[in-house]
């Protein structure tokens, strides 16, 4: 285990770097910019290893992964991230461990999400999945919600009882006019909050950014980046 722990705390190290190095550049603060830790695939043990090294937020994106991940590491002071296409029958589960919620992208999740988190006596935070390779009223190959989507969805979950609006996500896309093209996907982003801002003030996270674009994000003005690989290593392969 001391090893798996030297292992994570280097790449932790590196990864501080280069969010540390794109702050600079960027003009921007370090403490402006949160670092998520996707753990997907990898044990509690990591998790654990994780908070020891003074990770406090990490994301999963499969509630069968994640369900018994968080309660093996109930006693940490983690804020638990899910950041995968959620289906409404996988709510419940959900509700139950994660502080927010990075992929809302319909208005049937929205109700689903409301009704638990007020039946658990819960608040959770969504950020609204922007789907930036889908037509104005379509969503994305990887969920998510059209641009000319965001401001209704966005008005559904403010006014949801037991939920939190706290922002907007997007994955680069690997289609469309931003395929290939990072950094204006991430200022695209920026231009929507901007929008979503004026309306809901407070809805000022923005969360983009993985192991392998995480400086373009930063450029762009991101406020949480999610990283797995660069600190974890390339997953297993699921079987």
């Amino acid at each position: 285990m001391t090893d798996r722990k030297d292992e994570l705390a280097a790449n932790l190290a590196k990864v501080e770097d280069r969010i540390a190095a794109a702050c600079a550049a960027a003009g921007r603060p370090r403490e402006e910019v949160t670092l998520i830790v996707v753990t997907k695939t990898y044990p509690a043990s990591d998790v654990r290893i994780l908070s020891e090294l003074g990770v406090r937020h990490v994301a999963e994106n499969r509630d069968q992964d994640a369900a018994p991940k968080a309660a093996e590491c109930s006693d940490l002071p983690l804020v638990w991230h899910f950041v995968g296409q959620l289906q409404t029958n996988k709510v419940r589960s959900v509700v139950g461990y994660a502080d927010l919620v990075q992929s809302v992208d319909r208005s049937k999740l929205v109700t689903a999400l409301s009704k638990e988190a007020v039946r658990q006596g819960r608040e959770v935070g969504c950020l609204i999945q922007v789907a930036l390779d889908a037509g104005e009223k379509e969503r994305g190959e990887r969920g998510g919600v059209a641009p000319g989507g965001v401001e209704e969805l966005a008005g559904l979950v403010a006014k949801a009882p037991g939920l939190r609006l706290d922002g907007l996500m997007t994955v680069a896309p690997l289609t469309g006019e931003y395929a290939g093209r990072q950094q204006a996907a991430f200022e695209r982003l920026m231009d929507l909050s901007t929008d979503l801002r004026r309306a809901h003030p407070a809805a000022n996270m923005v969360s983009a950014g993985m192991s392998a674009d995480l400086e373009e994000a930063v450029a762009a003005g991101a406020t949480h980046v999610r990283v797995g690989t660069a600190v974890l290593g390339v997953r297993p392969r699921l079987g």
